[in-house]
């Protein structure tokens, strides 16, 4: 099968788009709105809120859309018990050593910051390990991604012979050949069903547990995803609506936008305020769903090709996600005190976060042969590491 250099580009931008939209939580206004993680600058922005929702409502469903492309990829090389094994080593071994390891400076620095403990790191790690504290224990925090993506492929699995049987040929058949208007409006059905029947029931939480809108979701973007696969139709199709796709998602967003913002100014009635809801949220789902097709079709166009820098960064893309959010709000917690500024500050935040990923990937995490797998990297013996070309070493964050 031969490697969509199109999607290994597409999955580095988005977990690097991911690093950004974290940083840009630490600046943010208001403040209530956007509480993913514990730390806040004193110089908040209100106008971040705009690109912040703009990159929020695909961001997600894009990465567990690419997760079931590279799954359909994976299908294509490797059986079902051994893809079974490999997911289950590459998502869940990551997450318990995250959790053990990278995620607990976030717990301490949540701790500190809402003074209900003392300082003193080792301390803390203990009490953090066996969960001593209710409210700063054991968590997954940003990796909460794996265990749904892990998940996803596991439901996924059993399936398979179903989907591959002739009657499941037929059903993929029928989706994929869906073009212009169609494939613009059918995808968005499902989506806009959760968001009318279960987003105000069951907030995202990411606890996996009850977690109802969220799994249905992105599970039905990680099934798009595995659906799409490699057919040729579907993104040449892509492709060629690229053109149109772009500026009707940026329609979208700003119909939705201002709906969401001021439709209820000037409605009064309960039928009425019941309408603009509705299309808010049919608004909402369209964005998602045509912003993620203008992506596809973009990156199918201009990315499909070996970059020279590609194969490094499809490497990095693991560490890089496990690292990011403990290394950015170490950093936070160290200079936010300091008062540098609303250009300084956020620049040196981002420079060591992104030179923090940088120096331990590749001096401490692909050198080292027993850490790789904690990072979702290939075990290989410590001698040929050095000789080993990075396109060798990469494996799908999938």
């Amino acid at each position: 099968m031969t490697r969509r250099h199109d999607i290994d580009a597409l999955r580095v931008l988005a977990f690097g788009l991911l690093i950004l939209y974290h940083a840009g939580m630490l600046y943010v206004a208001p403040v209530a709105d956007w509480q993913g993680l514990p730390l806040h600058s004193h110089y908040l922005a209100t106008w971040l809120q705009y690109p912040m929702l703009f990159v929020n409502r695909w961001r997600m469903e894009l990465l567990f859309l690419i997760s079931g492309l590279a799954v359909h990829f994976m299908r294509g090389r490797i059986g079902l018990a051994g893809l079974a094994w490999k997911r289950t080593l590459r998502l869940l071994l990551p997450l318990v050593f995250g959790m053990l390891v990278v995620i607990p400076i976030q717990s301490y620095v949540a701790g500190l910051t809402d003074h209900m403990i003392a300082p003193g790191f080792g301390r803390f790690l203990l009490h953090y390990w066996t969960h001593g504290y209710r409210d700063y224990g054991l968590t997954w925090a940003h990796l909460w991604y794996l265990p749904y993506l892990w998940l996803f492929t596991m439901l996924l699995l059993p399936l398979l012979p179903l989907l591959e049987s002739r009657l499941g040929q037929r059903l993929r058949a029928g989706c994929v050949r869906l073009r212009g208007t169609s494939l613009l409006v059918h995808p968005v059905l499902p989506l806009f069903a959760y968001g009318v029947l279960m987003s105000w029931r069951y907030p995202e939480t990411h606890a996996l547990v009850g977690d109802w809108y969220a799994l249905a979701l992105y599970a039905t973007m990680f099934l798009y995803g595995y659906l799409v696969g490699t057919d040729s139709g579907v993104w040449a199709e892509l492709s060629r609506l690229r053109h149109a796709t772009l500026p009707l998602a940026l329609a979208c967003f700003a119909g939705y936008l201002c709906l969401d913002r001021f439709g209820g100014q000037f409605f009064h009635a309960r039928a009425a305020l019941i309408v603009v809801k509705l299309l808010t949220v049919w608004l909402h789902y369209s964005y998602t769903w045509i912003a993620i097709t203008a992506i596809l079709g973009w990156g199918h166009a201009l990315l499909d090709r070996p970059f020279r820098w590609l194969p490094y960064a499809c490497d990095a893309v693991y560490p890089w996600y496990v690292l990011h959010q403990s290394l950015l709000l170490f950093f936070a917690w160290q200079w936010l005190p300091l008062g540098l500024g609303p250009i300084a500050e956020p620049t040196l935040i981002l420079l060591g976060t992104i030179g923090g990923c940088a120096v331990l990937h590749e001096f401490v995490i692909r050198r080292t042969r027993w850490l790789r797998p904690m990072f979702g990297l290939n075990a290989l013996p410590s001698r040929s590491i050095a000789g080993t070309t990075p396109q060798q070493l990469v494996d799908d964050l999938a």
